[in-house]
């Protein structure tokens, strides 16, 4: 509840600052509609490189003193996507959820964040998430929310950041990391690709009147779109 509640402010948010037509498209969407993503995921047992971004990077763990200010929705000339983006992040940072790394620009402030959640943390994924996201084992772990922000986008540092994010967890002891893209957003699909994950499941989404149904498929094989 505390989540529709959230998601709500935000849609109001976007209203008042004049953004109606996107909060028109998101109630549209929850009226009626069919979407799916891909779950991907990565054998943390199986060595892999993490890809080199093109600018150097350190993940760490996020402290209280990093600067978030490319989340900040009053920032003038955002577009309506930029800011329900923004809002998004905060969502899951007043979430509770853990634990959120970043990556470190060399400015010293982020480029990049991103949480790792363990399976300890099932039940508040539930809260937050509802049934987006399969029950997660005991050696697993789930990366959600990753963002870049638009001054650093397309310099390869979601796939590098990815990687080793990813690799903390196996550091714990977990065997499989996954995650979850659209499978309309060929660049996040292909930065994860570079991370090391691959397709394994595929999510139905569908919206009837405002309630969301949510099934999981196998796949048969684990290509990419367009790799056949």
């Amino acid at each position: 509840m505390r989540g529709v509640l959230q998601r709500m402010r935000d849609l109001l948010r976007l209203f008042v600052t004049g953004h109606a037509q996107r909060v028109w498209h998101a109630v549209r969407e929850r009226l009626y509609s069919n979407g799916g993503s891909l779950g991907l995921r990565r054998d943390l047992a199986v060595p892999f490189p993490a890809p080199a971004a093109k600018l150097p990077i350190q993940v760490r763990p996020l402290a209280p003193e990093d600067d978030l200010s490319f989340l900040d929705v009053d920032q003038p000339g955002l577009a309506a996507d930029q800011v329900f983006a923004r809002l998004g992040q905060q969502r899951i940072l007043q979430s509770g959820l853990a634990t959120c790394y970043v990556a470190i620009g060399p400015e010293g402030k982020p480029c990049y964040m991103q949480w790792l959640i363990p399976s300890s943390e099932n039940d508040r994924v539930r809260t937050f998430f509802g049934n987006l996201y399969p029950q997660l084992g005991p050696d697993e772990v789930l990366l959600e929310g990753a963002y870049t922000p638009e001054a650093h986008r397309g310099q390869g540092i979601m796939a590098s950041a990815m990687a080793q994010i990813a690799q903390q967890a196996a550091h714990s002891g977990a065997r499989w990391a996954i995650t979850f893209v659209d499978e309309g957003n060929t660049p996040s699909l292909k930065g994860c690709e570079r991370a090391g994950f691959a397709p394994y499941l595929r999510r139905v989404e569908m919206y009837r009147a405002f309630y969301r149904v949510i099934a999981f498929v196998q796949l048969l094989t684990s290509a990419f779109p367009g790799d056949r």
